[in-house]
């Protein structure tokens, strides 16, 4: 995996302090914490409605103290920010081609030698969309790691880490029970966001 904003030293330091900062003037409340015994996760990212969602991830990220990575379409990865975006802990992602993501990412994962948390936003986009994607739970499925329910809701300003789950192999049952939990947040754009099919 590649430096991030996250790794980079005294960087990390200050945006964290600006983070907490912000976050706290503005009303936001960080809830939840990383599980110490949990070094590498795949993190639900939802509800995704809005272009929003990346900076208060981000934020969030530096107040939980986390190193996170995010998937994010390959057409934000372009010129001239393409780099910046890498920076931010962006990897692209092209909806053209048929690669092997899921076996791709969780062998970043496996082969890093350090705490890291990939970020999978469940719809795959910020439209709306009735059906989620599965690729999160097959990443973490794949590389044995668990499932940690990241959520972001507007509606009372709340964002943090909920559960932690281990995905059994049973993805209907997984997914309906994810899903569940997912139920009661608003994303920026509520009606785009849909937890059920």
């Amino acid at each position: 995996m590649h430096r991030t904003i996250f790794t980079t030293p005294v960087v990390n330091t200050l945006l964290r302090g600006f983070s907490v900062a912000f976050l706290r003037l503005t009303g936001w409340r960080v809830e939840g914490s990383l599980p110490p015994n949990t070094p590498k996760s795949v993190l639900i990212a939802a509800p995704h409605t809005s272009n929003w969602d990346l900076p208060y991830t981000l934020m969030v990220a530096f107040a939980l103290r986390l190193t996170p990575y995010w998937m994010g379409k390959a057409s934000i990865f372009k010129a001239p920010f393409g780099g910046l975006m890498r920076w931010l802990g962006g990897i692209a992602v092209d909806r053209s081609r048929s690669n092997n993501l899921v076996a791709a990412s969780a062998e970043a994962i496996r082969a890093a030698d350090f705490s890291l948390q990939l970020i999978v936003p469940p719809e795959g986009t910020r439209s709306q969309a009735r059906q989620w994607k599965t690729g999160f739970y097959h990443i973490a499925h794949t590389a044995q790691v668990p499932i940690v329910m990241a959520y972001m809701d507007y509606a009372s300003k709340r964002s943090g880490l909920g559960p932690v789950f281990l995905p059994t192999g049973d993805i209907d049952a997984d997914m309906a029970a994810i899903k569940r939990f997912y139920a009661p947040f608003k994303g920026k754009n509520a009606t785009q966001f849909h937890s059920s099919d």
